[in-house]
């Protein structure tokens, strides 16, 4: 769904990060899409609990990908569990992109899956800086599982300007909102 949004989305995302670095990319059809913007990069490291940006990423030889274990989830190919959340506090990387099932007008970011935000908390923990990918199809979405604030993220990336009350609340908290395409 929204798939010209999302690549524009992981067009904008990727053209700020650098080569020579770490990132952890996280579960969704956005990290994908960042996966595949990607593939020119050079001298990367990727970690991700996601089995398709791994598949998505073995095309580039510049890239070292570590995958993480756990329980796989068939319905998208996502590893989540204790064992997950364990690899990842082995890493400290220079970036964490994450996708969100939802955005509420808090500024929280939810999520259904429990085990996939305990999962969430901890790659924002081992990032120096953390990366949201969402489109505007998960603003006011519902979910029950509170993954973070948008306060604990550096930069949004999304494809149309947030509510205002949401983007004072980013100004406030120092979070960056880029519009794709624009």
């Amino acid at each position: 769904m929204n798939d010209a949004a999302k690549t524009a989305i992981a067009k904008a995302c990727a053209a700020e990060i650098p080569n020579n670095c770490s990132i952890i990319l996280n579960l969704g059809t956005s990290t994908e899409a960042v996966a595949r913007e990607l593939l020119q990069h050079s001298n990367i490291t990727v970690v991700t609990n996601n089995m398709n940006v791994a598949n998505i990423l073995v095309a580039n030889r510049g890239c070292e990908i570590m995958v993480a274990g756990g329980a796989l989830r068939r319905s998208d190919g996502g590893l989540v569990g204790e064992l997950t959340t364990q690899f990842f506090e082995q890493f400290k990387v220079d970036f964490a992109v994450i996708g969100a099932s939802a955005l509420d007008l808090d500024g929280d970011l939810l999520d259904f899956d429990l085990a996939a935000v305990r999962v969430s908390k901890t790659i924002i923990q081992q990032a120096r800086k953390t990366y949201l990918v969402c489109d505007n199809s998960k603003l006011g979405r519902s979910a029950p599982a509170r993954l973070a604030s948008l306060s604990e993220i550096d930069t949004l990336f999304t494809n149309l300007p947030l509510p205002s009350e949401l983007t004072k609340m980013c100004e406030t908290w120092g979070t960056r909102q880029v519009i794709a395409g624009t």
